[in-house]
């Protein structure tokens, strides 16, 4: 809640499903006023990120950019331009564009909350999908400017970062692909929860998270981390 207990009004992209869908129940059980945004039907507002008209967002006070194409598979070599065009367009030209749409309104009341879902493939790269770990790793650099041109505005800036997360189309993979990457990509044992992306987000954008600004938070269960142990007892 605001000083004046007004509810602040939150916007959560790609929230139709999955992390964003979690997202928006965490912020609602928070106390915000969520508007939820999607492509498809079912959310408070839709449009097509890559280029359609937006609606009027100057009312925005947290603005979490969670919509993304996800299924683009093509190895830098065959993928097509229209392939990597398109990713780039939604995952970061549309991202942008919301929270463009975000910021004078912000600036104007000298607060501001913005969260972008980034991903772990922004900093250690995907083999096969290149048009969207690029356009993750270009999540970063913009969250950055943004956060120092907002720094003196009341307006934060952050991102997080999500390894492998349960969401319905992660669970939906075969068995025999979801072994192989947790062998090697899932030292804690198990994918993380969309209530946990979630959490983050929520303490990201609340009023008490005014001192974090510029950050990439990884939210992947230590997935990078150097696990190798060269005796028994380290391992144990």
């Amino acid at each position: 809640m605001s000083a004046a207990d007004t509810p602040r009004r939150a916007l959560v992209t790609g929230a139709g499903r999955g992390i964003g869908a979690a997202i928006a129940q965490r912020l609602r059980a928070d106390g915000l006023e969520v508007v939820t945004a999607d492509r498809d039907e079912g959310c408070d507002l839709r449009f097509d990120l890559a280029g359609a008209e937006l609606p009027e967002l100057g009312e925005v006070d947290v603005c979490v950019s969670n919509a993304a194409i996800t299924d683009t598979i093509a190895p830098a070599h065959r993928m097509s331009a229209e392939q990597w065009e398109r990713d780039l367009a939604v995952n970061l030209g549309g991202a942008f564009r919301v929270i463009q749409a975000c910021l004078p309104g912000m600036r104007e009341r000298s607060y501001g909350r913005i969260v972008v879902v980034s991903s772990s493939a922004a900093v250690v790269g995907l083999p096969g999908q290149v048009a969207y770990a690029a356009s993750k790793a270009g999540l970063l650099g913009m969250m950055k400017t943004i956060a120092a041109e907002n720094v003196r505005r009341g307006i934060t800036a952050n991102a997080v970062l999500p390894g492998l997360i349960a969401s319905e189309r992660v669970r939906a993979m075969p068995a025999e692909l979801f072994e192989r990457i947790k062998s090697t990509f899932l030292p804690s044992g198990r994918m993380g929860e969309v209530s946990e992306v979630a959490a983050l987000v929520a303490y990201l954008a609340s009023e008490e998270a005014g001192y974090v600004t510029g950050q990439e938070i990884g939210i992947d269960g230590g997935a990078w981390l150097n696990t190798l142990a060269l005796t028994r007892e380290q391992r144990d």
